[in-house]
């Protein structure tokens, strides 16, 4: 989850903030006459004049109490490119006189740096200020990216248009903070989705930083009740902003807060290409398999009551959604058999969250044959846990569920499932559900699982053994079937290039995208980049049955707006959009045979 954190009052900000280099052991001084913007605003990242009371002349172009101040600008630009014409100025939303846009000023004041996380944003505290008039100031066009992402500093508190095309790379943080990822190159896809842990993983972070950019509402106010920059009734079934949507002519302020630069709107987006919602794929082959993050589906107690739950819904009609989204998803795919994630690990009575899924999957119909695979225990003892589901008409399983609970799968990774099936004539076939340890979490990781700053964040030793134990424990037969194949599938959390899901390459696992060719395929968004954590490996055994393999992107390309968890003006709802965080990935395999 983001947090954001509010500038300081503009009082306390002069008192806050550390002398600059240029003030070091001096007392500041006023200067004389008006003076430029963009020599207060300099080349660096910080004002050279920092600490010191100064008068300039500038335009108002864009009021923004939401933000605690406006953004003044130069009338006109001087002769160097790397200082940026623009400024913000603190200010009470009840403060005389009112600033409008347009507004010609004469501003004295102390040169100030707000903000915190190392990004700050110059500003001017004013002790005295005189409207001289009405001015226009054009915004200026950015027509590409600047050469790396430091470079938009040339460009802060300036009124911008983006011109794009703009390609919406995430939008995580719409519903939350009104905010937007855009890049001005596509999606932009996880470093080590790309390229393996190193300088060429490096290069490609770096790339990714320079075309990226958020776009903002102009407002600090968490949750905001309408999105007041989308056209007309802001996001719906018809207008969804997905990601890889597209924008064009974009305006607002280049400002820098919570960490980031981000373009402040002053207009609404009026030209948006919407992205589709996709239909559910289809796939070749006489069965088919899905894998499905369900993102922490707990019941309460099972009976109506329990809630607020621990991980999942805080309300029992949070939960009715949450499971009508999932079952939607599930029946829209048609699958013969799913391994889940994320299911509540509390028993397989009747009440469990397990059971109460299968039930409203029976009960949604048009097939009634909905079965779990039983496997007594746990598997693990983790709050939540794998699970499996099938159609009794066309699936059958042999033999028992075995459980790996050694090793890191003991009290981190959770307990992977695997149970032999045999579809009508064909072959026994084994299908393993997995669950490594996500990346989340690094306080408690110690020694090889510390984040070594390598793109492959914290806990990636205990992912790289869990994948190793994995791979020696079929390799001996766990289920006694002797198989034709091996399928294992669920939620790695662990990109493409990252080192445990090559460490399974290597040992002959097939990846089920790779063979059919899918290109540049992901199930997850996570900061405005697109990969896969979600995988499906097959043997040499079952790679030769593989007839199609697709992800449905139903869930990591839409806003949070439409999830479950409350009804947000009734964008959320029965349908299957935003039923988990992740994608659900679908395999079709001729196994009848």
């Amino acid at each position: 989850m983001t947090l954001r954190r509010f500038l300081v009052a503009p009082l306390l900000l002069a008192a806050c903030t550390p002398p600059g280099p240029d003030t070091l052991g001096k007392v500041p001084s006023p200067e004389t006459g008006p003076m430029t913007v963009s020599r207060i605003q300099g080349s660096g990242e910080r004002s050279p004049l920092e600490g010191r009371e100064v008068t300039v002349e500038a335009v108002v172009v864009a009021p923004m109490g939401g933000l605690g101040g406006v953004f003044v600008q130069s009338l006109a630009p001087d002769a160097d490119p790397a200082t940026s014409e623009g400024l913000f100025l603190p200010r009470a939303r009840d403060a005389r006189p009112r600033l409008r846009a347009g507004d010609h000023l004469r501003i004295t004041g102390t040169v100030v740096e707000t903000g915190d996380d190392g990004t700050t944003l110059t500003a001017i505290e004013a002790s005295a200020l005189e409207v001289l008039g009405q001015a226009a100031v054009e915004p200026l066009v950015v027509s590409a990216a600047p050469a790396s992402a430091s470079d938009w500093e040339r460009y802060e508190g300036m009124l911008l248009t983006l011109r794009g095309p703009l390609t919406v790379t995430g939008n995580e943080d719409l519903a939350r903070y009104g905010e937007l990822r855009i890049s001005f190159d596509g999606r932009l896809f996880t470093p080590t989705e790309m390229a393996p842990p190193g300088p060429a993983a490096q290069a490609i972070a770096a790339e990714n930083a320079r075309l990226m950019l958020r776009i903002d509402d102009g407002r600090s106010a968490r949750d905001p009740d309408r999105l007041w920059f989308l056209p007309g009734d802001g996001l719906g079934p018809g207008q969804p902003l997905r990601v890889g949507s597209v924008l064009h002519d974009v305006t607002g302020i280049l400002d820098q807060r919570f960490g980031s630069h981000r373009l402040q709107l002053v207009e609404p987006l009026a030209n948006i290409e919407q992205a589709p919602r996709p239909e559910a794929p289809e796939v070749g082959g006489d069965r088919r398999i899905a894998g499905f993050n369900l993102l922490n589906l707990f019941n309460g107690d099972g009976r109506g009551g329990g809630f607020p739950t621990a991980r999942g819904a805080a309300t029992r009609a949070d939960y009715e959604r949450q499971q009508a989204k999932l079952v939607a998803t599930v029946r829209a795919m048609a699958p013969d058999l799913v391994a889940l994630m994320e299911l509540e690990n509390d028993g397989f009575g009747p009440e469990s969250s397990l059971a109460q899924f299968v039930d409203a999957l029976n009960a949604a119909g048009p097939h009634r044959d909905w079965r779990f695979v039983d496997a007594g225990h746990g598997p693990g003892d983790n709050p939540i846990r794998v699970g499996m589901i099938y159609r009794a008409e066309r699936m059958q399983p042999v033999g028992k569920p075995l459980m790996l609970s050694e090793g890191p799968f003991g009290d981190r990774s959770r307990v992977p499932l695997a149970q032999a099936f045999r579809a009508g004539t064909g072959p026994v076939f084994v299908v393993v559900a997995n669950h490594f340890k996500s990346k989340g979490g690094c306080e408690e990781a110690l020694d090889g699982d510390v984040d070594r700053r390598d793109g492959q964040a914290c806990f990636n030793a205990t992912r790289v053994k869990s994948a190793q134990l994995l791979h020696s424990w079929l390799r001996n037969d766990p289920t006694g079937t002797d198989p034709a194949g091996h399928l294992l599938i669920g939620d790695f959390n662990a990109y493409a290039q990252e080192d445990p899901m090559r460490l399974l390459r290597s040992q002959g696992w097939q990846d089920a995208f790779a063979q059919t060719k899918l290109e540049r395929p992901y199930s997850f968004v996570f900061q405005g980049q697109s990969g896969r954590l979600d995988h499906a490996l097959l043997d040499a055994g079952l790679a030769s049955r593989l007839r199609g393999a697709a992800e449905w992107h139903a869930n990591a390309d839409e806003s949070e707006a439409f999830d479950y968890r409350k009804d947000r003006g009734g964008r959320g709802g029965s349908d299957p959009w935003r039923a988990s965080d992740h994608d659900p990935l679908l395999l079709g395999l001729d196994l009848a045979r």
